[in-house]
C-alpha cells in the first residue's frame, strides 16, 4: 500500500495498517498489538533537548549516529535540535536520510567497492555535504578515479586499537591525508577517532581513564599531521558512553553520539555523568499463563537484539520479575517466589538491551504521549545495511 508523506509516496508499513485508526485516542497505547516498539515521546524530546544544550555549553558540534534509530523523523528533531547533520554507518542509511531531507552526512565506515562508490558519487551530487572516511591508499584512489563531480570530503579513519577499521600509525595517516590533499577530486576534511570498545565500561573513573589514554594517542597523530602541514579541520568520534569525558578533554571538534536518543539496558548499566531517559522499549503480552512462577509472552529472538543480554522487564509485572528467552516468537517473564505471574493478555513492558539491532527488527515506532498512541513512524533506514 502506497500514501502520500512529506510531499513523497511512501509505503504504508504493516503496523501503520494496523494501528493508525487509534492515532489519537486516549488509551490507545493499550489496544496495540504486540509485539510493538514503544517511542515515548516525552522522553525522546527530553533526550535530544538535553544533549543538545550539552553540546551547545561545551562548545562541541553534535553529529548523531543515525544506526541508533534509523529513522528520518528522529534524524530531522536531532537537525532542529542544532546537530550539524547526521552520521551514517552504511552508504544504505546515509541514502534514505538523504531523501528523507538530511543535508550533511558523515559515512564513518568505508566505502571501498566500485559499485559502492559509483552510489556515493551520484549521492554527493545530490547533497549539500557528504563525506566519507577512508584507511587506505587503494580507496583514496578509487574515489578520486570514480569522481567527476564536485569534490568529496574525506576524513582519514585513525584506528583507535580495536583493529575494525583505521590506520595503523600517525606516519600511515600523513601519508593518506597528503594522497586525499593531492586529489582534486577529493577534499581533506579531517580525522575520525571512534572508540566504540570503551562506551561502555561501567565506572566513568575506569571509562575516563581509558579515554584519556586514548585521547592522548590521538593528539600524537594531530600533532604529526600539523607538522605535516594537515592539521586536521574536523575530529569526530566520541559517542553517548564517552560524551562528557571527550568534551572535557577538548580533542575531539564533533561527537557522534548515538543512544542517548533511546537508551538501553546496556548504557542503563553505566555511568554517564549526565542523565536521560529511557525513550525506547518494546510492548509485550502474555499469551500462555499455566506455569507457577511465570507466563509466557509473544516478544521472543525476533525481539529483541540478543547479543547483549536479557531485556528488563519495567511495567506489567511485580518487581523483581526477570524476562528469558524461549525461542523465536516467545519469552518468559519469571516472577520472584511468592508473588503471582501476570495475567493472561496483560501487557508487560521490557527495556532493549541493545537498542540499534532491535529497532532493525521493526517496521516502524509506535510514538506514545503517556498512553495514547499520537504518531506511527517508519523505521526508514531498515535493513539498510549495504
Amino acid at each position: 500500500m502506497l500514501a502520500a508523506r512529506s510531499g513523497k509516496v511512501a509505503r504504508v508499513t504493516p503496523s501503520q495498517h494496523l494501528h493508525a485508526h487509534l492515532i489519537g485516542q486516549p488509551g490507545s497505547r493499550a489496544r496495540l498489538n504486540t509485539p510493538a516498539l514503544i517511542i515515548d515521546l516525552d522522553a525522546l524530546e527530553a533526550n535530544i533537548a538535553a544533549m543538545a544544550a550539552f553540546g551547545r555549553a561545551a562548545g562541541v558540534a553534535l553529529r548523531p549516529h543515525a544506526k541508533t534509530h534509523k529513522s528520518g523523523d528522529i534524524g530531522r528533531m536531532q537537525v532542529a535540535a542544532g546537530a550539524v547533520g547526521l552520521c551514517c554507518a552504511k552508504l544504505g542509511e546515509a541514502e534514505t536520510m538523504a531523501a528523507e531531507g538530511i543535508e550533511s552526512i558523515l559515512l564513518t565506515s568505508p566505502v571501498v567497492t566500485a559499485p559502492a562508490i559509483e552510489r556515493l558519487v551520484a549521492l554527493a551530487g545530490r547533497m549539500r555535504d557528504l563525506a566519507v572516511v577512508a584507511d587506505h591508499r587503494d580507496a583514496v584512489a578509487a574515489l578520486a578515479g570514480a569522481n567527476d563531480g564536485k569534490p568529496i570530503c574525506v576524513l582519514v579513519d585513525i584506528d583507535p586499537g580495536t583493529h575494525r577499521t583505521g590506520v595503523a600509525s600517525a606516519a600511515d595517516a600523513v601519508a593518506l591525508a597528503r594522497q586525499i590533499a593531492d586529489a582534486p577530486q577529493l577534499t581533506y576534511s579531517g580525522v575520525q577517532f571512534y572508540c566504540g570498545s570503551q562506551q561502555h565500561i561501567p565506572s566513568f573513573a575506569d571509562r575516563r581513564a581509558a579515554i584519556a589514554d586514548r585521547t592522548a594517542y590521538l593528539q600524537t597523530v594531530i600533532a604529526v599531521l600539523t607538522e605535516a602541514g594537515l592539521a586536521p579541520p574536523v575530529v569526530t568520534g566520541g559517542g553517548t558512553g564517552t560524551h562528557r569525558i571527550d568534551a572535557e578533554l577538548g580533542v575531539l571538534t564533533e561527537l557522534q553520539v548515538g543512544s542517548y536518543v533511546f537508551m538501553d539496558r546496556e548504557y542503563d548499566e553505566c555511568d554517564l555523568g549526565t542523565s536521560f531517559a529511557t525513550a525506547l522499549m518494546v510492548d509485550t503480552r502474555v499469551i500462555s499463563a499455566n506455569a507457577g512462577g511465570m507466563a509466557t509472552l509473544d516478544a521472543g529472538l525476533k525481539a529483541f537484539a540478543t547479543e547483549a543480554g536479557m531485556p528488563v522487564i519495567m511495567a506489567g509485572a511485580p518487581a523483581g520479575s526477570s524476562y528469558r528467552f524461549m525461542g523465536d516468537e516467545h519469552g518468559a517473564v519469571v516472577v520472584p517466589d511468592g508473588e503471582a505471574a501476570p495475567a493472561l493478555g496483560a501487557r508487560l513492558t521490557a527495556m532493549t538491551p541493545h537498542c540499534d539491532p532491535t529497532v532493525n527488527l521493526y517496521d516502524a515506532y509506535h510514538v506514545v504521549r503517556g498512553d495514547t498512541l499520537v504518531a506511527i513512524w517508519p523505521v526508514t533506514a531498515r535493513g539498510r545495511s549495504a
